[in-house]
């Protein structure tokens, strides 16, 4: 990976532990907010955040409605999912 716009972001990810909690359970598979949350033993307020900072860099997405406000299930993209490998594969943890 040598994009400079990658490794910006893999710097934006890594710089908040929130970000890197939640990106590394999406890597996993498709989750709700909550089950993030209780997986990660983080706020769902922190949780909510960090999904949402992550679809704003198109490294996460919606997998259901827009209109949908509860039972939300996102999934990593195959950007995130590069991102992703790319800091573990650099152990950047």
């Amino acid at each position: 990976m040598s994009d400079p716009d990658q490794w910006d972001e893999i710097s934006y990810v890594i710089s908040s532990r929130y970000r890197i909690a939640t990106l590394r359970r999406l890597a996993e598979g498709p989750a709700t907010p909550s089950l993030i949350a209780d997986e990660t033993d983080l706020s769902i307020a922190h949780v909510s955040r960090a999904l949402q900072e992550l679809r704003d860099s198109d490294l996460v997405t919606l997998l259901v409605s827009e209109d949908r406000r509860k039972g939300r299930v996102y999934g990593v993209t195959d950007e995130g999912k590069d991102v992703w490998e790319t800091i573990e594969a650099e152990n950047m943890l």
